[in-house]
Parts: structure tokens; C-alpha cells; sequence
């Protein structure tokens, strides 16, 4: 394979094509032979024009969310209504059907978050102006969407496979960070003779539930807090500025109850319990999908899947002991309930 150059890529629509191609080469490179058998080197014909393209884009030379998910779809017909049916994936990896499921049903949960994402411009606008009425409206709009998000998680049953996630997909999904199975790293070679190290792809490199938490005001334990953080630079650069920018918006919830007014609180309470709700669902997902897939993985018979992962039991792809976290994000969230003084 040639060394390929990136001067000849124009604008940043195919810088990003270019980081997608490659994020899913070097993913498959890397495991091609499983969790027992990791590349160490990535070859300069691959690691120089990736890590060249994703310091252009802002992205670390790594299959991200962004790239598995928001970069990676197309619709078949872009006149009818985006549903499963209508979507495909451009990139693919092992995995067959329940890989293409898996990616499309995450792409139509970012599309379910749209009207949420939306409702917190309305709402900070609505503070500043202020409008009491156009924030009511807001609020509502912002917990429809999270009802939504986890209306359509659901759909995640119907079209992928637990086992075939929890065997086949989620070494795809790994990185060298924090990973048993590459401890020191990976090589670029001709970027670095020491190796580097960066997290897996993860729903935490997100823009949406962590846009959600700053706008509602919701803090994390110092652990998790530290986690999301650092997966914000796993994000496009101005998903990432979006964030921030919520974080320094006039505070909701100080809003709220300086105002007075019950209805805000109300409505403010029922996005926190909308909130809550899509957490404990995602918890019983991924207990579905690595718990209860790793037990049935540990006493099934030798089968055309392979063998149980074992450097990455129980942990989640971005390198996090994934229920322990999700467990800590979700009983921080229920926290932020508020109580009207007096």
C-alpha cells in the first residue's frame, strides 16, 4: 500500500471522509486477529496520513463516535423519513446485520436528541430574554426528546445481537487506552517510537447526554466527571465549543428557583426523571449486552462465534468499568431533583 498524502484533500467535508476511511482501516488492522493478537505498529502508510488529517479535523487518530456513528451513514432514499429501513452504513466491520443495527439504531437516537439539542439554544435564550413562557415550552420540548431517545434505544433488540455484539463487534470498538490487551499502546510508526495510547469509540464522546447534563446542571462524581471530560476531546471541535458553551450559559436551575415559579420547577423535574429513566434503560441494554452475553459466552459450546473476550470483561470500550459508571452518572442524575424553598 502506497504512502498516501493528504495535500489533495480540499475543505473539510473530505478531511473528514479521510479520517472516517482510515479510523476504520486502522481498526481493522489493529484486531484483525482478536484481542490475543493486536497489532503493535501501526505502518507509516497508515499512521502518517492519520494522524496528518486528524490534526486537521481535531480528532485523535482513532475510530471515534463521530466516525462510527455521525460520519458513517447514508439514506437510501433522501426523500422519505430517516427509519432504519431507509439507512445504510458506508463503512463496515465483523459483525454482518447486527454491526449495521447497532450503527444505525445509535444514528437515529442521535437523530431522536435533535429537537432536545435544539430546545437548549430556545431555553438559554429564554433566560436571558427572560421568557418564563418560551422556557416552559423548552423544558417540554427537551423531555419529549429524551422520551423519545429512549423510544427509539429500544429498537436496538430488534436489530442486533447480544452475542454477536459481546463475541464479534466490541474488540472493533476497543482501544489502547487503559486495555489489558495493549497495555504499552500503538505504534505510529514515523509520528512516534514511543507508543500512544487513546480511549475506544463510546456513546460518552457523545455531544448529547453531556450537553444535557451541563444545560440541567447535573454533577458527576469526581471519577465519572473526570471520564466525560476527557472523552470531549474525542469530539469534533465544535461539538466540543457547544458543550462548553452550555456550561457557561446563566444557570437553569439557579433560574428556576429564583423565579418561583412551579410550573418551570415541574416541568425542570420531569426532564431530570426523563433523564433517569433513558439511564436505567441503557443500564439493563448493557447488561444485556456484555453481562448477560458474557455468561452465555463463558458456557456455550465451541460455535462459529468466537471465544469470550477476556481483556475487556465488563469494561466498556472507552475503558471505563462500565456499570459501575453508568450506575454513578444515573443516581447523580436523580440528585439533581429540585425541592421549592419554603
Amino acid at each position: 500500500m502506497p504512502l498516501l498524502s493528504c495535500q489533495f484533500l480540499t475543505g473539510y467535508r473530505e478531511q473528514r471522509l479521510a479520517h472516517l476511511t482510515l479510523s476504520f482501516i486502522t481498526i481493522g488492522y489493529v484486531w484483525q486477529e482478536g484481542e490475543t493478537q493486536p497489532k503493535e505498529v501501526l505502518p507509516r502508510n497508515l499512521a502518517l496520513p492519520f494522524v496528518e488529517v486528524s490534526r486537521s479535523v481535531g480528532l485523535p487518530p482513532i475510530l471515534t463516535h463521530s466516525d462510527l456513528v455521525l460520519a458513517n451513514w447514508t439514506a437510501r432514499d433522501p426523500g422519505r423519513p430517516l427509519e432504519i429501513r431507509n439507512l445504510d452504513i458506508i463503512f463496515s466491520l465483523p459483525g454482518g446485520e447486527s454491526l449495521r443495527g447497532f450503527i444505525l439504531v445509535i444514528v437515529l437516537v442521535e437523530n431522536a436528541a435533535v429537537p432536545g439539542i435544539k430546545a437548549l439554544v430556545q431555553a438559554v435564550n429564554a433566560i436571558l430574554q427572560p421568557s418564563p413562557e418560551s422556557l416552559l415550552q423548552a423544558l417540554q420540548r427537551l423531555r419529549l426528546s429524551i422520551q423519545d431517545i429512549k423510544g427509539v434505544l429500544g429498537q436496538m433488540h430488534d436489530y442486533a445481537d447480544p452475542d454477536v455484539f459481546y463475541a464479534v463487534i466490541r474488540i472493533f470498538l476497543s482501544g489502547w487506552k487503559d486495555n489489558p490487551a495493549m497495555p504499552a499502546g500503538l505504534i505510529y510508526e514515523g509520528v512516534s517510537n514511543e507508543p500512544l495510547r487513546y480511549s475506544g469509540g463510546s456513546t460518552a464522546q457523545s455531544t448529547v447526554l453531556q450537553a444535557f447534563d451541563e444545560f440541567l446542571g447535573i454533577h458527576h462524581s469526581e471519577e465519572s466527571a473526570d471520564f466525560l471530560h476527557k472523552m470531549r476531546d474525542y469530539m469534533p471541535p465544535s461539538h466540543k465549543a457547544f458543550i462548553e458553551e452550555i456550561h457557561s450559559a446563566p444557570s437553569l436551575r439557579d433560574h428556576i428557583l429564583s423565579s418561583g415559579n412551579g410550573q418551570l420547577l415541574a416541568a425542570y423535574n420531569q426532564c431530570v426523571e426523563a433523564l433517569v429513566a433513558l439511564r436505567s434503560y441503557h443500564i439493563a441494554m448493557v447488561t444485556k449486552y456484555l453481562i448477560t452475553a458474557a455468561a452465555r459466552a463463558k458456557g456455550r459450546r465451541p460455535s462459529q462465534l468466537p471465544g469470550p473476550p477476556w481483556a475487556l470483561e465488563e469494561r466498556g470500550t472507552g475503558g471505563t468499568v462500565v456499570l459501575r459508571f453508568l450506575k454513578s452518572v444515573r443516581d447523580k442524575t436523580l440528585e439533581a431533583i429540585l425541592h421549592q424553598s419554603g
